[in-house]
């Protein structure tokens, strides 16, 4: 099987940046893969867990919204937020988990620009915890 190079970006970071085996990402229309000599597309990505094979080692990235380009057998994911599993820090996710449990609580029956933030951070949190759990 032949190798694709990924790229996952943030607005403060390069989180991956290598040659993989296949991607397995959460877009906008659903889960969908890549693997060497895919088709040109864009797409947006929602927040989720990616995953990726090199040498053998499924790897695992929670990431919040953004875009994705694969073109040339190079993949480049834009999102706003993106951590490897080894890099999550499993407590302070669960804080943030309670605290958008607690925001949304809050907020219960107002649908608000607040209520859909607390909803946005109740999902990253999420899988923050999801990933970071498969990495121990």
């Amino acid at each position: 099987m032949g190798k694709i190079y990924l790229e996952v970006v943030t607005p403060e970071s390069m989180v991956v940046s290598r040659e993989v085996d296949s991607v397995v990402a959460p877009g906008t229309l659903g889960q969908f893969g890549i693997l060497k000599n895919h088709i040109p597309f864009l797409t947006g990505i929602v927040t989720g867990e990616m995953r990726f094979v090199a040498d053998g080692q499924e790897e695992c990235v929670s990431v919040a919204s953004g875009f994705a380009e694969v073109s040339r057998n190079r993949m480049s994911v834009l999102v706003d937020s993106a951590e490897l599993a080894c890099d999550i820090d499993l407590e302070r996710a669960r804080n943030a988990l309670e605290r958008a449990r607690a925001r949304l609580e809050a907020k219960k029956g107002k649908e608000d620009a607040d209520y859909l933030r607390a909803e946005a951070a109740l999902k990253r949190a999420l899988t923050r915890i999801r990933v970071a759990e498969k990495s121990i």
